[in-house]
């Protein structure tokens, strides 16, 4: 899968990308409300030939896609099926540097549009942890709604976590509501 936006190329990860992806992940901050610790130099390499290997979406494998601004990559789009379905979920990670830019927006809202011609699925979702307030407002910005808060859900890095799902159906999607 390979698309354009106005400002931005959402393409699957090419090797010349590691770099620039250790730069997003690296950083503490982005993966302080992800699943994985920030990657070190020591699991570089394996971390990245996933997000390599990540570039088809079916029902059994993940989708990873780079999104790049004038050919440089400031984010990480992940697509894959639940086991509901038809129903696929969404998760993304931006360079800090790249915020407040609309970036982010415009790569999301480029996905879902993609997700919902291209593959007829019936809802995207976006699970988060409540206390990530950036993704939260993105969800809202490319109209996705809040289905779910749940107390105390998931345990994380040692410690209890609320979740937060946001969902957006393909019917809300034809209506324009994203």
């Amino acid at each position: 899968m390979k698309f354009t936006t106005e400002r931005l190329t959402i393409r699957p990860f090419e090797p010349e990308d590691m770099t620039a992806v250790f730069a997003i992940y690296q950083d503490e901050n982005v993966c302080k409300y992800l699943l994985h610790n920030s990657w070190t130099q020591s699991d570089l390499r394996r971390n990245f030939t996933k997000k390599l290997n990540n570039n088809k979406l079916t029902k059994d494998t993940v989708l990873n896609l780079a999104v790049l601004r004038a050919d440089q990559v400031i984010g990480d789009l992940s697509v894959w099926y639940t086991d509901m379905k038809d129903t696929i979920e969404i998760g993304y990670s931006f360079l800090p540097v790249s915020a407040g830019q609309g970036y982010a927006t415009e790569a999301v809202k480029g996905l879902i549009n993609m997700l919902f011609d291209t593959f007829g699925c019936h809802r995207i979702q976006a699970n988060l942890d409540a206390r990530n307030r950036e993704s939260e407002k993105l969800c809202q910005r490319v109209g996705m709604r809040k289905e779910a808060h749940f107390i105390q859900d998931f345990w994380n890095k040692g410690e209890w976590t609320d979740s937060l799902v946001y969902g957006l159906l393909q019917t809300e999607h034809l209506q324009g509501h994203a």
